[in-house]
């Protein structure tokens, strides 16, 4: 057990109840931060969840406007629409702290001729439906980076929680339980030492007051002029 090897004396109990009050008082705010980091993961997913079914659902819209395009023009065709883009994406990473978590913060900014203009090609030789995919894409292109800032968030949010639910099963299950263990060690090995300490001065009193009875009754019995 533990507590055998802990050093039975008062500036250790003492020691050990502060050391106890540090610990209910982090368990506390442990577990505090951890519900506070669920609830919070829990509003992130639910909204992840949401932006991942539209962006799939504009995803799949898109794909189709494609499929429709290769179905009426050639694939040099399509590729040669494509070789020379209008517009540059440029993705800005910065992070928030949040429940001492950095998740990133992802800002776009475009570069181009035009901000409406991300067709990297003329309209004489193309298809409609090619022209819709693209279109689609572009318009999608601001949710996939949202999507992808709050998958990451929740990747991050989801470590934390695990961390902290470490650190507050070890201190609930192990350090909290050891250290009132060493607490009850301690005050009983000090509540024996003083009892023995009690029952051996009550023995030298008594020691002492049955010398002091003996002597009188030797005194007494002594012949007068002895005396």
């Amino acid at each position: 057990m533990a507590a055998s090897h802990v050093n039975p004396t008062r500036m250790e109990l003492t020691r050990q109840k502060k050391k106890l009050q540090t610990a209910l008082k982090g368990h506390k705010l442990l577990k505090d931060k951890r519900d506070e980091l669920m609830r919070r993961f829990l509003e992130l997913v639910r909204e992840d969840k949401a932006l991942r079914e539209e962006v799939e659902e504009e995803i799949k819209m898109a794909n189709m406007s494609f499929v429709l395009a290769g179905s009426q023009m050639s694939k040099e065709a399509v590729s040669v629409a494509f070789m020379a883009p209008k517009q540059e994406v440029t993705v800005d990473v910065s992070t928030k702290n949040v429940m001492s978590v950095d998740i990133p913060v992802f800002e776009t900014s475009f570069r181009g001729s035009s901000e409406g203009d991300f067709y990297p090609y003329g309209f004489a030789f193309t298809s409609a439906d090619l022209d819709c995919g693209v279109e689609k894409l572009s318009l999608l292109l601001p949710k996939l980076i949202r999507l992808a800032e709050s998958e990451k968030s929740c990747q991050l949010m989801a470590a934390e929680i695990e961390k902290t639910r470490r650190r507050v099963n070890a201190l609930e299950h192990v350090l909290i339980p050891e250290t009132q263990e060493n607490i009850r060690y301690i005050t009983m090995k000090l509540d024996e030492n003083e009892r023995s300490s009690q029952v051996r001065l009550m023995k030298v009193k008594d020691m002492m007051l049955e010398e002091a009875h003996h002597y009188k009754e030797k005194r007494d019995a002594l012949p007068l002029k002895d005396q």
